[in-house]
């Protein structure tokens, strides 16, 4: 005992000096430390400032905490590290404020629905010189037509307005005429590689704009104000801290974006942590900044790495496969498999740039045939585990069995995506043999295959939910019932470790997040029930009361 006391004495004296206020003793009920591939669980957590300095019996951490001490009892909630976004789109968190959200009001279920949903908005609020209108969510498989909304028909609600309706896989957008000239795109323009521009009968555009033809719009819509941005990045990173987050990841930042968010004045809003992947597009202009540091905080931003996309959506039918498609391409063409957005020698060429330079690649794939490509281009830089580089692979939702094999020797993580199988399984299955669609995000295989995986809401594709997405990893069933993969279920400890220790490997910083243990960050999460006793159908009703980063509290939920 005298040797515990002695070590606990020594780790305190070497300890950032704090203030008694910046001491914290959290006490009074469940406490998952997440150290280890088996629950642990302590009675009380000492903090000094942004370290967690001690983790064990209450007795030994009142002893250490000395006088002045703020206690803060759990009263029976469970406390947990802070959890980490593994893949979403901060960026998107900013901006959905300043337009429509069809999952927002009630639920939309035909085309009439989404032009009365725009109509109504259009009507709420004005127009405004040098802004556009933009809706988020539009997904054309739950309408009972199947299909996307068309130019015609948003040039009949607006036939001046720039209006824009985002996919929402984010891969995908429908514009009204307006917007498309705003644009600069006619019949003329032509089809750039890896992108589709789809075209009604007669053959002329009919708005809907998929992959990288989608970028010919967002290029030009119009930026918020620096003091815009600003309001709405303290609205977002609030989003995440509500949901338990005390790191983020913003997956594909745009050139604009970088600037403002490694920025004085956005550094200096930031509480949450917050992880850029700048979009290979602009890499040339990045490469060209020697002095450029990825993988260090400024403040709470760090560049991490590269993002590249290698195919589109499954849901989009845009993914690249190896087999066909049953409904065939977005325009219905037969047969389709899909089509990678970037050509297997340009990836090479632009990922070995990134290998060279020392940065971590982040790797977008969906199909089959696009996993193929990230593993054919990792091989081809010589990648291997043992060199400890990390390539993510983001989704890896249509994974094969045979190729965790070559992630494995490569060291990939795979960020997987449960989600999908509530949202887009029962879609899936009309395009894909029922084996190929319980395969998708397999947890359980890749844990057999000694991978380190994590789960992410890819927001705004999914909503920012983290009880939601444990539930999805643990339950894998559809809004039809049918259970995706029954034996790639997770336990709701596998299900944690998706969402603390998995993601704070992949990002290099499994010795500083992701576990409650003296020296790491104090980062926590504080829910109403315990998730390793919580029955499967409950986990997603489970709430947040509180989240801590850094050994102060930043989110609080409201009393009921």
């Amino acid at each position: 005992m005298k040797s515990i006391t002695a070590a606990i004495a020594l780790l305190l004296a070497n300890t950032a000096p704090a203030t008694a206020q910046d001491t914290t003793l959290y006490l009074g009920g469940p406490i998952i430390t997440m150290d280890g591939e088996t629950p642990q669980t302590v009675e009380a957590v000492l903090t000094k400032g942004d370290r967690i300095a001690f983790a064990g019996s209450e007795k030994q951490a009142r002893a250490a905490a000395g006088d002045g001490a703020v206690v803060h009892d759990l009263n029976g909630a469970t406390m947990l590290p802070g959890f980490i976004d593994a893949h979403s789109h901060f960026t998107v968190a900013t901006l959905t404020a300043g337009g429509l959200d069809l999952r927002a009001g009630a639920p939309v279920t035909d085309v009439a629905g989404v032009i009365a949903a725009i109509r109504d908005y259009l009507a709420r609020t004005p127009a405004q010189p040098g802004r556009w209108a933009t809706v988020w969510q539009f997904d054309h498989e739950t309408l009972a037509e199947k299909r996307y909304i068309t130019r015609a028909e948003l040039d009949a609600i607006a036939p001046d307005r720039p209006l824009v309706v985002l996919h929402v896989s984010l891969h995908g957008a429908v514009a009204n005429s307006a917007a498309l000239k705003a644009a600069g795109i006619d019949e003329t323009t032509p089809v750039p590689p890896g992108g589709m521009m789809l075209r009604d009968e007669a053959g002329k555009l009919n708005g809907v704009l998929l992959e990288k033809a989608m970028f010919l719009l967002l290029a030009k819509l119009p930026q918020p104000t620096a003091e815009q941005k600003l309001a709405a990045l303290d609205a977002a990173q609030n989003a995440y801290f509500a949901e338990g987050y005390t790191h983020a990841q913003d997956g594909a930042t745009q050139p604009p974006d970088v600037a403002f968010l490694t920025s004085p004045a956005a550094r200096e809003r930031l509480k949450i942590d917050l992880a850029l992947l700048p979009f290979s597009t602009g890499l040339d202009a990045l490469l060209a900044q020697s002095a450029l540091k990825f993988g260090s905080y400024q403040g709470h931003v760090k560049l991490q790495g590269i993002k590249f996309v290698l195919d589109g959506s499954v849901q989009a039918r845009t993914g690249y496969f190896t087999r066909d498609y049953k409904r065939g391409s977005p325009e219905g063409h037969h047969p389709w498999h899909g089509e990678p957005v970037l050509s297997e020698t340009d990836f090479i060429v632009q990922a070995k740039k990134v290998h060279d330079r020392g940065w971590q690649l982040f790797v977008h794939a969906n199909g089959d045939a696009a996993i193929d490509m990230a593993i054919e281009g990792f091989d081809a830089l010589g990648i291997t585990a043992a060199a400890n580089r990390r390539p993510i692979v983001i989704h890896s939702q249509f994974q094969r069995p045979d190729q965790l094999a070559a992630y494995k020797r490569i060291g990939v993580g795979p960020a997987y995506f449960s989600n999908h199988t509530w949202y887009w399984a029962d879609i899936h299955r009309t395009n894909f043999p029922d084996e190929v669609v319980d395969f998708i995000s397999p947890f359980a295989s890749a844990r057999a295959a000694g991978l380190i995986a994590s789960n992410h809401s890819d927001y705004s594709v999914t909503p920012l939910d983290t009880r939601f997405m444990l539930w999805t990893s643990m339950a894998r069933v559809s809004p039809a019932g049918v259970v995706s993969g029954e034996k790639e279920r997770l336990g709701a400890y596998a299900a944690l470790q998706a969402l603390t220790t998995g993601p704070a490997w992949q990002i290099f910083e499994e010795d500083r997040k992701g576990r409650i243990k003296p020296g790491l960050l104090a980062d926590f999460v504080i829910l109403d029930q315990n998730p390793l006793t919580t029955p499967v159908d409950g986990i997603k009703d489970i709430r947040v009361l509180e989240t801590v980063k850094e050994g102060k509290s930043v989110w609080s939920a409201p009393p009921r």
